[in-house]
């Protein structure tokens, strides 16, 4: 499993104990349990399956709350291109399950955001971080 790092784009990366559907249920479990609203789960490897193309499993999670999200967006209208969050499942060419997502402060400082709208996005990263390292 990889340690967790963040790159200079803002994507966080940490490794998964848990193979793609499973992480991908355990979070939307986990983001349900607080009521968080699950806007669509996306199979990319299942959908390439169908248009006769292999790839290894990987699947995005597309979640969010109008009560967290709607203040960023009525500060900065542009914020909705990063809203909902997303959280991307893959499994990579050594096997291990990887997942990605934004850090909510990249989001805050690339739209200008006061940082006070930061804590509305980060609540959901230890979420994340259970559905992927938890037993």
């Amino acid at each position: 499993m990889d340690n967790e790092h963040t790159v200079d784009n803002g994507i966080t990366c940490i490794g998964s104990r848990h193979p793609v559907p499973q992480t991908l249920e355990r979070l939307e479990s986990l983001l349900k349990e607080r009521g968080v609203m699950i806007f669509a789960r996306i199979d990319f490897s299942g959908d390439a399956a169908r248009a006769g193309l292999t790839m290894r499993p990987e699947q995005m999670l597309i979640f969010g709350n109008p009560r967290a999200g709607t203040p960023l967006m009525q500060s900065v209208p542009a914020a909705g291109l990063d809203l909902p969050l997303k959280a991307l499942v893959w499994e990579d060419a050594a096997g291990s399950t990887q997942v990605a997502y934004n850090d909510p402060q990249y989001i805050i400082r690339r739209h200008g955001l006061d940082a006070a709208l930061a804590a509305n996005l980060a609540a959901v990263v230890p979420l994340i971080e259970r559905a992927a390292r938890g037993e």
